[in-house]
């Protein structure tokens, strides 16, 4: 056994997979195809729900199922209005891992995803929330950074890893997000005490991922620089920053967020319908530039590593490369 497997092992026993390397899920982009290769070649899939209705994810979990007999995992949105009816739907196909994401699990949630068999998973932003959820009953939790692409959070990956791994990791799997690329930082965290990593931005540009040429070759083009973070217009408005590369659709986002507090002025919604609004454009916007190719008006969700993504290579070639690049600086720190 290599120290990776040794330093893996944690993860790889939770996740049931030969590396601790989850997918991030990614809306329109974390389907069938892009789920099952990743699961095929030893990583963890995870399907990205996003505002899908139920009977939507009922064919995509079906049709993950007919491509891949390994384990896998379906990220649900807390705000969705239909997510009791999502965890019904993982429940009848025995999904091995539910992940939860976008704010604190509703009542009752956790109870149901771990009465059906699951593993529960949740993002913890905080080390208060953090110990929360690790009280609630959560069997793994990951921790994202701001690098991340689409929705992140104030605080950077390091930062997080260094508050949350030292207290958590001893209860409970800790996988670490945002701004991963290459396997010296896979290495790093694993040392620090994660049980692994989840990485998306990297796999944008796999082979088997569905996104719009055009979208992959924007992220191609990209440096560090051209991944920024969305700005909030009004306060009142419960927006989460989005990291994506800038473009007219930076802007959109911008008139869309003052439409929307008008809305709310006039009281035409109320703030969990202002929320709502707020994700339905980020989703329409996404499928714009993931499977229209409209790179100019899209959504071009990105992390800041993208910078680092130089190719287009299959997913096993990708999680291969990041194994070698992570057990060789295991090695190199060994020797020192």
């Amino acid at each position: 056994m290599t120290k990776l497997d040794a330093l893996m092992k944690r993860g790889c026993e939770f996740l049931g997979s030969e590396v601790a390397i989850m997918a991030g899920a990614m809306s329109w982009i974390s389907e069938r195809n892009l789920v099952s290769a990743m699961s095929n070649a030893g990583g963890f899939g995870v399907i990205a729900c996003g505002a899908m209705p139920p009977q939507l994810l009922d064919a995509e979990i079906a049709a993950t199922k007919a491509m891949t007999d390994r384990p896998f995992g379906v990220n649900l949105i807390t705000m969705h209005p239909n997510l009791d009816e999502l965890i019904d739907v993982c429940a009848r196909y025995r999904v091995s891992h539910v992940v939860l994401a976008g704010g604190l699990p509703p009542a009752g949630s956790i109870d149901a995803i771990k009465a059906s068999g699951a593993k529960l998973i949740c993002f913890a932003p905080a080390l208060s929330l953090a110990k929360k959820l690790v009280r609630s009953g959560v069997d793994a939790l990951v921790i994202e950074g701001m690098e991340a692409g689409g929705h992140i959070g104030p605080v950077s990956t390091s930062v997080l890893a260094q508050e949350i791994l030292p207290e958590i990791a001893p209860q409970v799997p800790v996988f670490v997000a945002g701004g991963i690329a290459r396997g010296g930082a896979i290495a790093a965290y694993l040392e620090q005490g994660a049980a692994g990593v989840q990485i998306g931005t990297r796999l944008v540009c796999a082979t088997e991922c569905i996104a719009h040429p055009a979208f992959k070759k924007a992220f191609l083009r990209a440096s560090a620089r051209d991944a920024v973070a969305s700005v909030q217009i009004d306060p009142r408005l419960p927006v989460i920053p989005v990291r994506a590369l800038k473009n007219a659709g930076t802007e959109e986002f911008t008139r869309k967020q003052v439409e929307v507090a008008a809305m709310l002025d006039r009281g035409e919604i109320d703030m969990g319908e202002a929320q709502l609004a707020i994700e339905q454009f980020w989703a329409g916007a996404l499928r714009r530039a993931v499977i229209d190719g409209d790179v100019e008006n899209g959504s071009l969700m990105a992390g800041q590593s993208v910078g680092m993504v130089k190719g287009e290579e299959t997913i096993a070639e990708i999680l291969k490369t990041l194994a070698t690049e992570a057990q060789a600086a295991l090695e190199t720190r060994a020797t020192i």
